[in-house]
């Protein structure tokens, strides 16, 4: 707790060694204070972290040789590369041949043979991100904490530091602890995601389950879009579905839903009509409006939308009754 304000509250999970696990959710919902309270920055009000049945709740950041990333990097500018990574072990009081050794290979690892010799101004955002990845694996932590590390990168570059995140998580197998606000982020990198809303657990599960089996309202409308039909009585806006029970919400992700000009035979569907088109290249975003109000947005390829499909058309939403699931 900050003064009156509770910033986390009945968090339990436990982390499995060796996995990527990242802490996801909207700004405010607890995650960073989460990885503080790990790294032991911030001090939990009560509870207890343990590791491999150690009580670690009372030790400092120093003490528990955890690895950091910031979202700064926070390299020394007066160093090379090289010396960048070679600090955590020289301040452990490793050897001069084991620690030119371990920079070495930290330097091959990341992928910046060549520029050992360089200080972190004559290098990209990307370079600069690696030498701190290098910095805080050098030493071999048991854990490695992130903390929104992507977040001053490019578009691209964003990407292509994933592929290098998960290289690295696959070759170490340290476990990986990481932050992040953005939805694709979290799904492409982890083994399970932890999703946060004003400072509660909201669901841990792996990528799949937490996009296509939510556990509730909160986390099917965070991870993306999502079209939420209400139920009454096994009908949808009084056309009869099939669904698990006859009652609630049922939601259906955009790409599990296909339009049809022609009513359907079978499976499930309901009336629309086509509000706008937004063309995303090989990809088109449909926007629609059912008779009753409810909007639904339907992903679609580009190649296989009717010639001449336009704002106004009468159409159908059809998906698969498997693919629904009730909220």
């Amino acid at each position: 707790m900050f003064g009156q304000f509770t910033a986390l509250a009945d968090i339990t999970l436990t982390i499995a060694r060796g996995e990527f696990l990242t802490l996801l959710g909207p700004s405010g919902s607890g995650k960073t204070t989460f990885l503080n309270v790990l790294s032991g920055f911030e001090p939990p009000t009560s509870g207890r972290l343990t590791l491999d049945g150690r009580d670690m709740t009372a030790m400092p950041p120093e003490a528990r040789g955890f690895g950091m990333v910031f979202q700064g990097y926070a390299l020394f500018p007066h160093m090379s590369v090289e010396d960048n990574i070679a600090f955590p072990l020289k301040v452990q009081g490793r050897s001069a041949t084991e620690v030119k050794r371990r920079v070495a290979e930290m330097v091959e690892m990341v992928g910046l043979g060549g520029h050992g010799h360089k200080r972190p101004a004559g290098l990209s955002g990307g370079q600069q991100q690696r030498v701190a990845l290098a910095r805080a694996l050098a030493y071999e932590p048991p854990v490695l904490l992130l903390d929104e590390p992507f977040s001053a990168l490019d578009k691209n570059l964003r990407g292509q530091m994933q592929d290098e995140m998960r290289r690295i998580h696959r070759d170490t197998g340290t476990t990986f602890v990481f932050v992040t606000h953005d939805q694709e982020e979290a799904l492409a990198l982890s083994s399970r995601v932890a999703i946060f809303e004003r400072g509660r657990l909201q669901q841990l599960a792996a990528p799949r389950e937490v996009y296509e089996r939510p556990a509730n309202r909160f986390v099917a409308e965070f991870l993306g879009d999502i079209n939420i039909l209400p139920v009454s009585g096994g009908r949808i806006e009084g056309r009869a579905v099939q669904t698990d029970a006859p009652e609630g919400d049922l939601a259906i992700r955009p790409e599990y839903m296909a339009l049809s000009l022609a009513e359907p035979t079978e499976g499930n569907a309901i009336a629309a009509t086509l509000q706008d088109l937004t063309y995303l290249g090989a990809e088109t975003r449909l926007s629609l409006q059912t008779p009753g109000g409810v909007a639904l947005v339907l992903h679609q390829p580009t190649a296989s939308l009717p010639e001449g499909l336009a704002p106004g058309a009468a159409v159908w939403a059809t998906w698969d009754p498997a693919r629904g699931f009730l909220l």
